[in-house]
């Protein structure tokens, strides 16, 4: 609701200002007048008044009204506590409780729960009920994470409205009538969606329990634990339940910048890997072939001696779960000690210093929050929901109740498709042909003096007349039908998206850390520039880009310097390796030692063939991993056990430039320890002076050698976190690091995607999967949402290659092959065979090469 400035109004003989049409009940807080009610949720939108909880009396209005739906006027006057509210109020609570079976002692909200407060504060007191209570078997399994106990539920309308209005499955409603009515799936199938644990939360009752938490602790043997979820990119604000040192559970902590007060159910349900059996406990050292458990002594000093025999031969490979203090230390000891500036923190390909540093600048770096005000907003080569899940809902939102219009351009289907004004589908790696059609057809919308009209406008008119004339140049040479064309998509759908793009007055793009991957990473990362500063993205304030990155903590390793090409705050450095090139080397046996920090090559990285290869043939290999998996159990000679999410102490930084706390929740297992201390610990035997005593003086060091976080302390962080591009002193730090914006000069047309021959091959493209990772592995919650791996085909190349649905096939590429299920599905461009990457059997890494490949179909032998 738009607020026209502030009004003042009476409320129970209180004077109030609240913006004019805010919602009463809210306003009704800023005089700290409390008003009860169960459906009223500000974040589901528009109220519904269904429960009638929250009535108030109105001077010059007959009858009571309902708070949570009645705009708040100048010159109101309200009360809540006459006898007409209490006598409305009592009533309803009393008609609620007639079917409640009120068996707060046994159920796992007692303790919490907002009925029964209320129950309390404005209840009667007493029931005149006599009759039977309806009774239905307990608990139902909702889906296999929700249980429902029906006759506890009070009709409140959130989940169903979660379900159908937020997160958009429509899979929740209301079936049956008057007394009979029950919520539940309409098919009655089990409510399997990648949000629906937020309905646990929204429940004012303990209808919807989890089976994960049901009947593992009561509120009062429990404390909460503020922290952040590094599960996924996302970083959403989270809270431990605490329980005997064990985590039962994990609350979302509303952060309206950051994740809204939602959570995906991986960061919800995937704690349990915590406490898994199976977690490495202890440091390992191989021993006769084999990792034995060794004293921390022992472990440090073969790790030691490994390291400083390989000296500059060695590399090092950082996990997105490594904090910025981590990274920090661990490129610090492999720059300053070993001499190695090989150190890598991306899935697949250097990163161009330039185009990094420009993407850093503030002008394009947009906030989470920015979504909601954008006109447009660009989803460019990233499906949220699988990458970065909590954008996916922030998208919707901004869709679905501010009429932002949506595009989505990207070489594979995604959970947005259906609600985007324009869908772009080009062919697996055709996003440079892509991204330069859009600015060819941009330019001939903006009119040949490239008038943008909108918020950029004063702006991107003085480009064209400083500094552009060479990308000018280049698209006056080029035909928008040929671009088009090398893209794989229709040259009218790239108009009707520029028309959108062209005059917005806000934008904001959505792009994938994909696009910069690849042998053309470096010119498609330059054409995502260009489109940015021909929209005018740098100069509208609700404006800019984000990027959703492959690891969680992508952001803050590349600023710390986790870069082979670029050093702490992104500065010149003394080139290395990246990680392609060190793995190439290490197959070659021409690499000393190989440092695995949180990173699993074999399932996250690209050509996993080659890597297979670099672990086998580089001479010493030290890991820190919370499990063994294939990368170490078969090649690591030291095995750090390192630290949960829950376990750690240190910062984080979000996509879009917001450092994040993580702090300590539970005890760490066993012998496990800090990871910072110990790679203090390495640093120390190899030579350094690493002086740090907590992590505050670790955050100060950084704060002295990334420019971003000049000055910036724990306390300044706090609980909420604070993002550099609004910090004055970082800006002014920053100005002679991130360099200019500028235009790049292209000169010759980007190529086409490589495409099969025709017979019996394919272009490989691989999806991610939020749920192919190792904390659904160890997480027996989610267990039923490990993905296998299958093939996803067009009917037409399904036909072509006669192949059926749920036929198991071989798909085959140099020699490697991986076994999956084939899943036809006609949104798919034909001619592409999709496959999942990250799964933990099959993984599809195995085939792709980190660049343009095609892929062979081949029938399993019978």
């Amino acid at each position: 609701m738009s607020e026209r400035g502030w009004i003042t109004f009476t409320i129970d003989g209180r004077e109030v200002s609240a913006p004019e049409n805010e919602w009463l009940l809210e306003a009704a807080k800023r005089g700290d007048v409390e008003i009860p009610y169960f459906c009223y949720e500000r974040k589901l939108g528009q109220p519904v008044g269904a429960c009638r909880m929250c009535m108030v009396e109105i001077e010059g209005l007959p009858k009571l009204q309902v708070s949570c739906a009645t705009p708040v006027k100048d010159g109101m006057v309200v009360y809540t506590q006459t006898d007409r509210v209490r006598e409305a109020q009592n009533a309803v609570v009393e008609f609620l409780l007639i079917n409640h079976p009120l068996d707060c002692p046994v159920c796992d909200k007692g303790g919490e729960c907002p009925l029964q407060d209320i129950t309390y504060g404005w209840g009667p007191g007493r029931s005149r009920y006599r009759e039977p209570k309806r009774n239905f078997p307990k608990p139902i399994a909702l889906s296999p994470l929700v249980a429902i106990d029906r006759e506890r539920c009070i009709l409140c309308y959130r989940c169903v409205r979660f379900s159908q209005e937020v997160a958009e499955d429509s899979q929740l409603s209301f079936l049956e009538r008057a007394d009979h009515t029950f919520v539940g799936t309409f098919d009655g199938r089990p409510y399997v969606a990648p949000f629906s644990g937020n309905i646990l939360e929204l429940c004012p009752v303990g209808a919807l329990t989890s089976n994960a938490y049901r009947f593992r602790a009561r509120p009062w043997d429990v404390e909460n634990s503020a922290s952040i979820c590094t599960l996924c990119p996302s970083q959403c604000n989270i809270a431990f339940t605490v329980r005997d040192d064990r985590i039962e559970r994990v609350l979302a902590r509303e952060h309206p910048d950051v994740d809204d007060g939602w959570l995906c159910d991986k960061g919800r349900f995937g704690y349990q890997f915590v406490h898994s059996p199976e977690r490495i406990a202890q440091p390992l050292v191989r021993d006769g072939g084999h990792l034995r458990p060794a004293t921390w002594e022992r472990a440090l000093q073969t790790a030691v001696d490994g390291l400083a025999k390989a000296g500059a031969s060695s590399a090092a490979l950082v996990g997105g779960t490594t904090t910025n203090e981590e990274g920090y230390l661990i490129q610090k000891i492999f720059r300053q000690a070993l001499g190695s500036s090989s150190i890598d923190s991306r899935a697949g390909g250097e990163l161009d210093t330039a185009a990094a540093r420009m993407l850093a600048r503030p002008e394009l770096s947009a906030r989470v929050s920015d979504i909601d005000r954008a006109a447009v907003v660009l989803v460019l080569e990233t499906d949220p929901m699988n990458e970065m899940a909590i954008l996916d809902l922030r998208v919707r939102k901004a869709v679905g109740r501010f009429g932002t219009r949506l595009v989505v351009a990207s070489s594979h289907p995604t959970a947005l498709d259906a609600g985007a004004s324009e869908r772009l589908l080009f062919e697996s790696g055709a996003q440079e042909a892509l991204l330069r059609a859009l600015q060819k057809a941009m330019v001939e919308k903006a009119s040949a003096q490239a008038t943008i009209e909108g918020a950029g406008a004063e702006a991107a008119q003085a480009r064209v007349a400083a500094g552009q004339e060479d990308l000018m140049r280049f698209l006056d040479d080029q035909q928008l039908d040929q671009l088009a064309e090398r893209a794989g998509v229709d040259a009218q759908d790239v108009r009707d998206a520029a028309d959108l793009l062209v005059g917005a007055e806000s934008i904001v793009v959505l792009w994938g850390e994909r696009i910069g991957q690849g042998e053309r990473g470096a010119e498609t990362l330059a054409a995502l520039i260009d489109l940015a500063l021909l929209a005018g993205l740098d100069s509208g304030e609700t404006s800019g880009l984000i990027e959703v990155p492959s690891l969680t903590n992508s952001r803050g390793l590349r600023e710390v310097g986790c870069l082979p090409n670029a050093g702490p705050g992104l500065t010149d450095t003394t080139s290395g390796a990246g990680a392609r090139e060190f793995a190439q080397a290490a197959a070659n046996g021409e690499l000393g030692a190989l440092y695995l920090m949180h990173s699993d090559p074999l399932r996250e990285q690209p050509d996993a063939a080659l890597w297979k290869q670099a672990l086998a043939g580089a001479g010493f290999v030290v890991a820190h991993s919370e499990f063994l998996n294939g990368s170490i159990e078969r090649h690591a000679d030291v095995v750090f056990p390192a630290e949960s999410y829950a376990e750690k102490d240190g910062t984080v930084t979000h996509p879009d430039g917001r450092v994040q706390r993580l702090r300590p929740a539970i005890g760490r297992p066993g012998e496990v320890r800090m990871e910072w201390q110990l790679l203090g610990e390495l640093a120390r035997r190899l030579g350094l002076d690493v002086p740090h005593l907590t992590t505050g003086m670790l955050l100060s060091e950084i704060a002295g050698s990334v420019p971003f976080y000049r000055g910036l302390t724990a306390d300044e962080i706090g609980a909420k976190g604070v993002r550099w591009q609004e910090r004055e002193q970082s800006l002014q730090a920053a100005v002679g690091i991130l360099g200019e914006l500028r235009f790049s000069s292209p000169t010759a047309p980007p190529p086409r995607a490589a495409i099969g021959d025709g017979d019996g091959s394919l272009r490989l493209a691989t999806l991610r999967d939020l749920w192919a990772s190792w904390e659904t592995d160890h997480s027996p919650a989610l267990d039923f949402l490990r993905p296998a791996q299958e093939l996803q085909l067009h009917p037409q190349d399904a036909r072509r290659l006669g192949v059926d649905n749920n036929q198991d096939v071989d798909v085959a590429s140099n020699g490697d092959s991986v076994r999956a299920k084939v899943r036809l599905r006609d949104s798919l461009r034909p001619g592409a065979a999709y496959l999942i990457a990250g799964t933990a059997e099959q993984n599809a890494n195995l085939l792709d090469k980190g660049r343009p490949g095609v892929v062979e179909i081949r029938e399993v032998d019978r």
